[in-house]
This record gives C-alpha cells, sequence and structure tokens, in this order.
C-alpha cells in the first residue's frame, strides 16, 4: 500500500508539470516590434520560464527574470534566476522584487510582458510599501501563519502592503500588453488569491485587512508601520488590465490520482481548514466509502500552541494516524503532502501512515501525544520511519492525500 500511495501521489505531481501545462498556450506566440518581457515567480518559475522561452518567435528579443524558491533555483540560459525565501520573505526576495519592477518600468507600447505565475510568489517576490520595512512584512507572515489563516486572508493582507500583488504587476506593466498564465495552488482557483494577485484585482481593501487582523485579535500585534498603514484607507484604482489564462489546478492532480487508482473516489477537492477537523473528516469518511481508494484535495490549515516542528501535511497525517489506531478499518494506510515536495519548514513533503505509526513512536521512545500538543509532528513521523520525502517538484498545486485500505482477507 505505501508503493501504491506514493505512486499515486507521483501521478498528482506529474499531473501538475508546469511545462507541459504551459506548453499550448505558447504555441503560436507572434512576431513583434517590441522585445517579449518574461517574468515567471514561484515554485514552477524556472520550468515555466524554459518552456516560454523554447517557445519564443525564431529572433525575438527578449529578457527574462525567473524568482523561485532556494530548492527549485537552477542556471537557466538567458535568464536571469534569482532565488528567494519561502514562505517567510527574505532580503534576496526583496532584491528580486525590485529588478522585477525595474524591468517592468522600462515597457513601451511594442513590448509584450508574459507573467508565468505559480504558488508560493506571494512569499518569494515582497515589494513592501512606502513606510513598511521588509522585516515588518516577514513579522506579518509569522504573526498569520500562527494564528491559522487561511491562504485567501493570508494574501488579502499581503496584497495592501505590497507594490506587486494585487494588481501592481499589471499597473507597472502598463503600456505593455500583459498576458498571464497561472498554475493554481489556492483550492478554487481564485486568480485574486494565487500568488496574491499579482496582475488581477485585490481580493479587498485596506479597511478590510483591517478589520480582518482586528477579529483575529492580532492587529496589536503587527508592526507599528503596518498598524499605521491600515488604518489609512487608500482610495480604490481601476486595475490595469491583463489577460489572465489558468493552466492547471489541484483538481487535474486528482483526476490524476483518480485515473491511476483505476478505482478510487474523489471525496473532497476542497479539504481546508483546521487540521484537527481535517483528520475527523478524513476517518469519518473511511467509516461511511468502502472504497479501496480515497482520495483528498485542498490546503488544511495548523494552529501553533508549541515551539515544534512540523507541516500541515505532517500534522494532517499523525492526526489521522493517532484517531484511526484503534478503529475498525482494517488494514490501511493514509498519505498526505504537498505537492510542492516541501512541508512548511521542514525537508518533508508530509507524512504517509498507517495503523502502527503511533505505536512506532512509543516504540522508539516518544510520547506520540506530547509531540503533537507542541506542533512536532516531523520528530514524530520521524521517529515511526513515516515522513514522506520526495525533495522539491518545481511544482505546486496544493496538497494531496490518499487513504488506501486493504480488501485481502
Amino acid at each position: 500500500m505505501r508503493q501504491r500511495a506514493v505512486r499515486l501521489f507521483e501521478a498528482a505531481v506529474k499531473a501538475a508539470d508546469p511545462a507541459q501545462a504551459l506548453r499550448p498556450h505558447l504555441a503560436d506566440l507572434p512576431e513583434i516590434a517590441g522585445r517579449y518581457i518574461l517574468i515567471s515567480i514561484g515554485k514552477a518559475a524556472c520550468s515555466m520560464i524554459e518552456e516560454a522561452i523554447a517557445n519564443l518567435p525564431n529572433g525575438a528579443k527578449f529578457e527574462a527574470i525567473a524568482v523561485t524558491n532556494y530548492e527549485n533555483v537552477r542556471d537557466i540560459k538567458h535568464c536571469v534566476v534569482m532565488a528567494a525565501g519561502h514562505p517567510v520573505p527574505d532580503e534576496s526576495g526583496e532584491t528580486a522584487g525590485q529588478a522585477v519592477i525595474e524591468l517592468l518600468q522600462t515597457t513601451t507600447t511594442d513590448d509584450v510582458v508574459l507573467a508565468l505565475i505559480s504558488g508560493g510568489g506571494s512569499a518569494l517576490l515582497p515589494a513592501p510599501v512606502e513606510g513598511v520595512s521588509l522585516t515588518d512584512k516577514a513579522e506579518v507572515s509569522r504573526i498569520l501563519l500562527g494564528a491559522g489563516v487561511d491562504i485567501t486572508e493570508m494574501n488579502m493582507v499581503r496584497q495592501q502592503l505590497s507594490r506587486l500583488k494585487g494588481g501592481g504587476m499589471a499597473g507597472l506593466a502598463v503600456p505593455a500588453k500583459l498576458h498571464s498564465y497561472i498554475l493554481s495552488d489556492v483550492i478554487g482557483d481564485d486568480l485574486r488569491v494565487i500568488a496574491s494577485g499579482p496582475t488581477v484585482a485585490p481580493i479587498a481593501t485596506p479597511a478590510a485587512a483591517w478589520e480582518l487582523l482586528t477579529s483575529l485579535n492580532v492587529f496589536d500585534l503587527m508592526p507599528t508601520s503596518v498598524q499605521d498603514y491600515l488604518k489609512v484607507n487608500a482610495p480604490e484604482t481601476e486595475p490595469a488590465r491583463s489577460e489572465n489564462i489558468l493552466i492547471g489546478s489541484n483538481g487535474h492532480s486528482l483526476h490524476a490520482m483518480q485515473v491511476a487508482s483505476g478505482d478510487g473516489a474523489i471525496v473532497s477537492n476542497s479539504l481546508t481548514g483546521d487540521v484537527e477537523d481535517a483528520a475527523k473528516f478524513i476517518i469519518q469518511s473511511a467509516m461511511q466509502n468502502s472504497a479501496e481508494t480515497l482520495i483528498f484535495g485542498g490546503e488544511t490549515t495548523v494552529t501553533i500552541r508549541g515551539n515544534g516542528k512540523g507541516g500541515r501535511n505532517q500534522e494532517l497525517a499523525l492526526r489521522v494516524a493517532m484517531l484511526a489506531e484503534n478503529a475498525d478499518l482494517g488494514d490501511w494506510l493514509f498519505l498526505s503532502g504537498g505537492t510542492d515536495g516541501r512541508d512548511g519548514p521542514t525537508d518533508a513533503a508530509g507524512g504517509i501512515v498507517d495503523k502502527h505509526t503511533a505505536q512506532r513512536i512509543r516504540d522508539a521512545g516518544e510520547s506520540p501525544e506530547a509531540l503533537l500538543a507542541n506542533n512536532d509532528s516531523y520528530a514524530a513521523l520521524k521517529a515511526a520511519g513515516d515522513l514522506l520525502m520526495t525533495g522539491a517538484t518545481g511544482t505546486n498545486v496544493a496538497d494531496v492525500q490518499v487513504f488506501l485500505r486493504s480488501t485481502k482477507a
């Protein structure tokens, strides 16, 4: 069952291959009087920009910048590749953001901008508004991650503090024509949320971001510069126009898992909310559905109560293992993994557990209950030998899960 679960996870990742998803959309790029300006951001940035360069008309003039996370960076001919921090922005990302801004400011009416956007782009390309420092923005991300917000809420705030997010890139691209190709890591595929929507209208206003932070009781924890900026409700502006095309998503990957399984049932394509509730839903689904393969997809959240190390997929897997340890489910196995190959600030993609996981943790001299209470799912799964390790995949369409049960007597 472990081998089968890993194969299904690999099918999900393969279906999100950024080059294959982008290729049909660039088959007939026209010759233009000016330059093609290629800007690729996100965990799939390198694959996407390589594909774009390969599809440019013969002899086309172009300039290219790709910004990706450290795990996925590689040299690309005729392209400036910049590595930056994720999920917390760093100085390298700020340098990359400034480079993108400066290139966009050179556009003319003869140019065409191709924006290639994938998950992770929000943290990778920080360009703080005036008065807000990179350190301040990093602190905002840290506080929001600890508050258990979902990706929409996270990016609602991020957009308000950036020169590039929430349509900022589109505004800077004027007067050139802008075409944006987007690989979604967001459940529901809201283009305003993916990488914080650099080529689309913002999710909400500064006032709405202020109200969200207040409702979460974290506004007073924010840096003073952020508080001051959000208290001023800036006037809304008409977003610059861009052609935005969705080229891949979590749903595509779930369908690929279903096809690869032969008998799989997609139970949910919107597994969101706290991992504790998600774990209960998965167990309940397994109780109610006798299919051998149950497939889920989404992006859960973790409320941080301890100082351990882990990620949402690892904690979800650990919670399922503990809830189902004594359940009447026969032989079963559960995998939860991030399609980018990295779960939280760890080197694991997620976890792959069975009904003996909790006991293996105890046999290793650890307490699964204590480790879970400290948000230390990485240590727990490592003790059990149940970490899902894939390395960076070069793509990102959120998370996928599969619950397998053996039907053999």
